[in-house]
């Protein structure tokens, strides 16, 4: 068995990664891959790390074709230009991926206060399952329709799941840094985040306004059943992928840091993407791996959590895959390990 797939906006980095993923996967065949750029361009003009993988044109976004050739479409459009694609994707029985933050949030005013646009598909919103394997396997089996999570929000969201859900935290007073390779702007950045600019330099940006906050509070509040308010702040560093997370919690009365190694333990028993390690994590562990690596100290009155992952992978490209192959049927790991 064999899905006939689309790629939607198949020139970013996360597109090239997820590309080289598809082009291992046994039952994925590419049909389309779509690109605004002008000319006549193929994949492999595009992204020649991929020649002899791929032998497709790169064509203009035509709806239409997509919805009467395709079984699965990967959507890495931007936020807003993405949902307004779906909508009619999904209309026409076509199940899709969804890499932009556009069905992320459950709460249209809250989207359009940090995205800044109206939202073009908000009837949805509230009813797509994130897609966060480890936390929601079983609503991902059952959809057509999955939000993608962003990748600062993959590595806070893991390292803290565990330790609200067993209630071994304090709500209050979650401090997320996280640091990230100058890939996570995206192949047509600012200058600000080529690594020319970033290089020799380490700077935090998006202090109180990065728009991966609002998608950490909510899903930290769904696990803890209660409210999380999340203080995040996200820097840049010279490296080309990755992203270490630390995360400053209080341990509830009585709760040392083996307590909070043996949940994130326990939990992520049999989870193929996660390790947890009693050792310092490192971003080269995972760099080019679908791999979430935790580890958890005491640190005076605080528990300090850290996570590393590839911000393309397990970030974007490999978390997509997961997603897909559980609502296609196959096997989780297919194509990842």
């Amino acid at each position: 068995m064999t899905t006939r797939i689309a790629v939607i906006g198949a020139t970013g980095y996360t597109a090239f990664e997820l590309l080289k993923i598809l082009a291992r996967h046994p039952s994925a065949e590419l049909i389309i891959a779509t690109s605004r750029q002008d000319g006549n361009l193929s994949i492999q003009d595009v992204h020649p790390a991929l020649a002899g993988c791929f032998d497709l044109p790169l064509t203009q976004l035509d709806v239409e074709t997509i919805r009467s050739e395709v079984d699965f479409v990967f959507s890495c459009l931007p936020h807003a230009a993405s949902a307004s694609t779906v909508g009619s994707l999904m209309n026409g029985g076509v199940k899709v991926v969804d890499f932009s933050a556009d069905y992320r949030l459950i709460d249209l005013a809250v989207y359009e206060k940090w995205y800044g646009v109206e939202h073009p598909d908000g009837d949805r919103l509230g009813s797509v399952p994130y897609g966060l394997p480890e936390l929601y396997r079983d609503e991902i089996r059952q959809a057509n329709l999955v939000a993608n999570p962003g990748c600062y929000p993959t590595s806070a969201i893991l390292a803290l799941a565990p330790l609200l859900k067993e209630k071994l935290i304090s709500t209050d007073d979650i401090i997320v840094n996280a640091v990230s390779g100058v890939s996570g702007a995206g192949r047509n950045a600012n200058p600000a985040f080529q690594y020319c600019e970033a290089n020799e330099n380490v700077k935090a940006y998006g202090i109180g306004t990065h728009r991966h906050a609002p998608e950490i509070s909510q899903y930290c509040t769904f696990v803890a059943e209660e409210n999380c308010e999340v203080l995040f702040t996200p820097h840049l560093v010279p490296m080309h992928r990755g992203i270490f997370t630390t995360c400053y919690v209080r341990p509830n009365d009585g709760i040392s840091a083996n307590d909070a190694f043996a949940a994130l333990r326990d939990i992520y028993c049999g989870e193929q993407f996660v390790r947890v390690v009693n050792h310092p994590v490192e971003t080269k562990n995972v760099a080019n791996t679908n791999y979430c690596d935790l580890a958890v100290f005491q640190n005076n009155d605080r528990l300090v959590v850290v996570s590393a992952i590839d911000n393309l992978i397990k970030g974007a490209a490999g978390a997509a895959v997961q997603n897909f192959n559980l609502m296609c049927g196959y096997d989780e790991a297919t194509a990842l390990l």
